[in-house]
């Protein structure tokens, strides 16, 4: 029978576009992995089933109409066609280039940022985007007029053929085999299913980018996105991770209303930290270290600034497929740092020498109880870069706000951007553009603490030096690196210098200091004071576009909730396992365990707040 044929031909033309797809992704993000021609082929077999779920679903309508032999399919297809060609092939560009950024598989996280399109328009060039918008353009038009040029007028069903009877029948096999083919294979399989190798950039590549986005999305309320336990065993596991009681067991200030400035270096992680294993482009940062308090073993919570915000001054843990500070109908339901500070007598300022438009996070700010400074404050500094002001000039600002006279203590935050893509720095120290971009800012916060150091505030400073997460600069997610971070207390308030060897994430800040101050922080459910004698269970917790991090003191346990697989086990002091197919112990089991209890409960409770 012919009268279908062109189904065939339709099949193997998006078959063929993934695997086209599949091998410009490796291509294009070589950078991240070596890689054989055998892997190559090992990613295109191990997506082949993604790819026919995807390739099903695509011809299922197409299908459909040709079993109508009056339907003329080129005249009905046409729009279907070039919907279908725009979704893959800028699906399979986004992904492709994204993963520069994103090092994850494009999924629905993306829409969050999409909807502030000023953030992705600061970060790369005018022709970075009219490039890689130019190619996409040119891929869904060639996808659609090869489409309908294999799709004829009508199918041979109008022709109609012979069936057992004699009488006239339709050939419905060739769309019944598609339909049939889907249903079956979709059935079966998950994000999970392309996974092979103990490299996750292979897994990626094997993985069909347009399976991997929708899939992504979420139908079910948040209560319900994440269930691995029945609600017993999940309350079983997650008592006593975050109900953190008790006296402080260390005192690490002179007094206990000092001035508070927070300093949230742009993407500050390890790889740029020399005494966390990174190049040696902080220098100032090295020099102030035997200056201050240093938490060696602080980790950030998760992966943008938006959910690092969050975390740092509402105390709240962090979410793999959502970001709070764009939901602001929750805001006034999450504790704030600032409003804690302001009822014991405060002030309290947010500096950013740029919109503060992108993610809602000037809105954010203001809901957290801050005074915003922006571009707007500051009308004679030069905003002489794509995101504002440069960090050196900035930091001029906010040591002059930090240091004006003030009836009440302060407490001051400045978030730098030097350190973000596109790296446009008017300083060059080093011949690599990211590395130079980060030595620029380190040495605007050696500028801020200079100035700080000639004014009278320092005497009485807790100046809290902390990046808002990492920057995946030869890491990916499946390295507990990329969340371990530094986090420096300087300042005249700080009784002595030491190093702390305490675990703690970045949302355990805001409990943490208020009890240093002796100010009642119990709202602050999701922060713990690390240094309170109920801190019984050490632990971080930090987010990823899908997945988490749980590090404790037997090792480390990293899981992608898309594949529903853990993808790194370390017990300490025994090897590191990657992959899909990691060896799990006794200890790794109880973390991954606890991982997916808090990942559980962290839905449920939002939901819960939600719906006070």
């Amino acid at each position: 029978m012919k009268s279908n044929h062109f189904l065939i031909r339709l099949f193997y033309l998006l078959m063929s576009t993934f695997l086209i797809g599949r091998i410009i992704f490796m291509l294009y993000n070589i950078a991240f992995c070596d890689y054989s021609a055998w892997d190559v082929v090992r990613a295109w077999w191990n997506g082949l089933t993604q790819d026919i779920v995807v390739t099903s679903a695509a011809l299922a309508l197409p299908a459909l109409l040709s079993l109508f032999p009056i339907v003329h399919l080129r005249r009905w297809l046409a729009p279907y066609y070039f919907v279908m060609s725009a979704a893959v092939v800028v699906l399979i560009t986004a992904d492709t280039v994204m993963y520069e950024y994103w090092h994850f598989k494009l999924n629905a996280v993306i829409l969050s940022y999409a909807a502030y399109p000023e953030g992705a328009s600061s970060s790369v060039s005018p022709y970075y985007l009219i490039s890689r918008i130019g190619c996409a353009v040119a891929g869904t038009l060639a996808l659609t007029a090869l489409s309908l040029r294999l799709t004829p007028g009508h199918t041979a069903n109008r022709e109609r053929v012979k069936g057992p009877s004699g009488r006239h029948a339709i050939d419905w096999q060739t769309p019944a085999i598609v339909v049939f083919a889907f249903i079956l294979m979709a059935s079966t399989v998950n994000a999970g299913t392309a996974y092979w190798n103990q490299r996750l950039f292979l897994n990626h590549s094997a993985a069909n980018p347009v399976f991997a986005f929708f899939s992504s999305f979420h139908t079910r309320p948040y209560h319900d996105r994440y269930i691995s336990m029945n609600e017993e065993e999940c309350r079983n596991t997650f008592n006593g991770l975050y109900d953190v009681k008790g006296a402080n067991t260390d005192t690490l200030l002179c007094n206990t209303r000092p001035n508070v400035m927070v300093v949230l270096l742009e993407s500050f992680g390890s790889p740029f930290v020399k005494s966390l294993g990174g190049a040696p482009v902080d220098a100032r940062l090295e020099e102030l270290i035997p200056e201050g308090i240093y938490w060696e073993n602080y980790y950030s919570s998760s992966f943008r600034t938006d959910r690092a915000v969050v975390s740092t001054f509402s105390g709240w843990i962090s979410y793999p497929d959502l970001g709070l500070m764009t939901h602001p109908e929750i805001h006034d339901s999450l504790p704030s740092l600032a409003r804690s500070l302001k009822n014991a007598g405060y002030c309290a300022k947010y500096l950013y020498h740029g919109p503060m438009t992108n993610m809602g996070s000037g809105d954010f700010a203001r809901d957290m109880g801050f005074k915003t400074y922006t571009q707007h404050e500051f009308p004679d500094v030069p905003l002489d870069c794509s995101w504002g002001a440069h960090d050196r000039v900035s930091a001029i600002e906010a040591a002059t706000l930090m240091a004006s006279p003030s009836e009440t203590p302060k407490f001051i935050v400045w978030q730098t951007i030097s350190s973000h893509e596109p790296w446009d720095v008017p300083e060059k120290r080093f011949d690599d553009p990211v590395q130079n971009a980060f030595a620029y800012t380190d040495s605007a916060l050696g500028d801020l603490v200079d100035s700080l150091k000639r004014s009278d505030v320092w005497n009485d400073l807790l100046l809290i030096v902390i990046p808002d997460h990492g920057y995946l600069y030869g890491q990916s997610y499946e390295d507990e690196g990329y969340f371990h971070a530094p986090m420096l207390w300087l300042g005249g308030a700080v009784k002595a210098p030491r190093r702390m060897d305490v675990l703690m994430n970045q949302s355990d800040i805001a409990a943490t200091l208020l009890a240093q101050m002796e100010i009642p922080h119990a709202e602050f459910k999701w922060s713990r004071n690390v240094l309170s004698e109920g801190y019984i269970h050490p632990f971080v917790y930090s987010t990823f576009p899908a997945g988490f991090l749980y590090r404790d003191t037997t090792g480390t346990t990293i899981y992608d909730t898309g594949a529903e697989l853990p993808i790194t086990q370390h017990d300490a002091g025994k090897a590191i396992h990657y992959g899909p197919h990691a060896i799990t112990s006794k200890d790794g089991h109880r973390r991954l365990q606890r991982g997916r209890a808090i990942l559980q409960t962290s839905y449920d409770k939002l939901w819960k707040t939600l719906h006070r």
